[in-house]
């Protein structure tokens, strides 16, 4: 199903209004952007398929970086990049393309926290140039809570498809299937919420900074800032590690100046 269709099935009235309003995609990078802002998966915590509230982490018997398991209960809804970035998106929002696997529908890397960060405010800039953004809406990187909600889909198995790590070759990339390349987006299955490479692929920057547990963890799934934070929150795994780096409730952390060929990121669409 095309996502404008799902934005209306969903009266989704801010984002919906914002769409509904939109002129002819125009000329040039014109249908690129509009394809960006129709890959976004709409996500509205309350309402049909969507629980209020997750479970995030890993009970007592998982790593100390995922403990304790928390409630995280959602407010706002918000919309998740069906795919990460990919590099022709960045190349035209940014100007150029650092990846090292080159490809125009595979996901950019070797772009640090802040380089995403500055990706996520210059294409918000774009989007709402060419009235592709509703009003008071912005672009952004997920928060970590936001990412494993999305990322779980209403399940609380290690993955998003169950326990078994044998079946993650159907959803990932990671050690036990990548040659050390960087594939097109979606070429693996999707999560249940039609969701792509939320397990594997490369890893994805979060808005958080990296805390060692859950300890005085937000609950209301907003991102957890600390001043001057040296290191992020990544998440999903990627070709170079093993599949346990996969798991749904998976912690990793990187320099915020990391510029690596398996890591990238995704975005999210909210208000401000």
């Amino acid at each position: 199903m095309r996502a404008r269709v799902l934005w209306g099935c969903l009266a989704w009235t801010g984002l919906a209004a914002g769409l509904a309003g939109q002129g002819p995609a125009g000329q040039g990078e014109g249908p690129l952007f509009k394809r960006f802002v129709d890959e976004f998966v709409p996500v509205t915590p309350g309402q049909g398929k969507f629980p209020t509230s997750f479970v995030m982490g890993s009970g007592k018997d998982g790593p100390a970086e995922e403990q304790p398991a928390h409630k995280v209960t959602f407010a706002k809804p918000f919309a998740l990049a069906k795919y990460e970035v990919t590099q022709e998106l960045y190349e035209a929002v940014a100007g150029n393309n650092p990846s090292r696997w080159q490809g125009p529908r595979n996901s950019v890397e070797k772009v640090s926290w802040d380089e995403a960060v500055a990706f996520c405010r210059k294409v918000t800039e774009e989007l709402r140039r060419r009235k592709l953004l509703g009003k008071g809406e912005v672009i952004r990187l997920p928060s970590e809570a936001e990412w494993e909600y999305v990322c779980r889909a209403g399940t609380t198995t290690a993955y998003s498809f169950g326990d078994a790590a044998a079946d993650l070759t159907h959803y990932a990339w990671f050690t036990g299937n990548a040659k050390g390349n960087d594939p097109p987006v979606g070429a693996k299955k999707p999560n249940p919420w039609g969701v792509y490479d939320m397990h594997g692929y490369v890893w994805e920057w979060c808005a958080d900074a990296w805390q060692p547990n859950y300890n005085a963890a937000p609950g209301d799934g907003s991102a957890w800032q600390a001043a001057d934070a040296k290191e992020r929150v990544v998440r999903s795994g990627a070709w170079t590690g093993p599949a346990d780096q996969c798991r749904s409730a998976y912690r990793g952390h990187r320099p915020v100046e990391t510029r690596t060929a398996d890591v990238g990121f995704r975005c999210v669409r909210a208000a401000e």
